[in-house]
């Protein structure tokens, strides 16, 4: 196990961003950013662990409909919990995506069914880029991340992997981390749960023995093209990163001088 890793039961793709080489050569602070999924399957043996990193703040980026239909957080201590929630109840990639999760008809998704769950998973991180509840949500985390009161700082989505994962880019990114590293923490998710996905891979088709595997393993892992989808559409949108933290997401030079200064060692 690496050292950034946390050893969550129930989140076994928790890490620390901590130790990333960042801007002007210096390294995240370990033990400030904390990348989890959701914390409601944490075992009794993990809150002692949970206990040890003491957030000050957990960000939940779950919309309400998805935090009502799964366990709640198991939180140590008193954080402050802020619900950003990145999602569109009405957008048709997410009614997809859920509709293929519980097995509704997917007749009225024809379009997105050509097309194969890796475009819509393309197309779900490029709305992370645009989409309204996306933007505001996002800059509001990294705005409560530049807040040193709010240290340590553990966000999270469901599965900890998409919402999660592009947070993670958008603060190393704002930190000055390499691409290359950003990328490789990104992936990390596929390593960290391989033998869960298979676990839940299988469950899913006892559950509906009519699932194709190919359909729905795209929804379990992370890959590079996902991750392309949404730098492609910074660019587009915006020409560069650092025009999209400040016009996209509203992130000033001060957040991000403050994110530095509490952030990086």
């Amino acid at each position: 196990m690496a050292e950034r890793d946390w050893a969550l039961v129930g989140a076994p793709n928790a890490r620390d961003l901590g130790g990333l080489l960042a801007a002007d050569g210096r390294r995240v602070r370990a033990g400030r950013l904390i990348r989890t999924a959701a914390l409601g399957r944490l075992t009794d043996e993990d809150l002692p662990v949970l206990g040890k990193l003491a957030p000050a703040c957990v960000v939940d980026l779950r919309h309400a409909t998805e935090q009502a239909v799964a366990p709640s957080d198991r939180l140590v201590g008193e954080p402050r919990v802020a619900h950003l929630p990145v999602y569109d109840p009405a957008h048709p990639v997410f009614t997809y995506v859920s509709a293929v999760l519980l097995g509704h008809d997917l007749g009225a998704y024809d379009a997105l069914v050509r097309e194969g769950m890796p475009a819509v998973m393309a197309a779900i991180y490029r709305w992370f880029v645009t989409g309204e509840s996306a933007r505001v949500g996002f800059g509001a985390a990294v705005r409560l991340a530049a807040d040193g009161a709010n240290l340590p700082l553990l966000f999270h989505c469901s599965a900890g992997k998409d919402r999660t994962g592009w947070l993670s880019v958008v603060l190393l990114t704002a930190l000055g981390v390499d691409e290359a590293a950003i990328r490789a923490d990104y992936l990390r998710h596929n390593e960290l749960t391989e033998s869960l996905r298979e676990v839940l891979l299988e469950a899913m088709i006892r559950q509906r023995p009519d699932l194709d595997p190919a359909v729905a393993r795209p929804l379990l892992e992370v890959r590079p093209e996902y991750l392309d989808a949404a730098y492609d559409e910074v660019r587009r949108v915006h020409g560069s990163f650092g025009a999209y933290l400040r016009d996209g997401l509203g992130v000033t030079d001060g957040t991000v001088a403050a994110l530095r200064a509490n952030l990086l060692e």
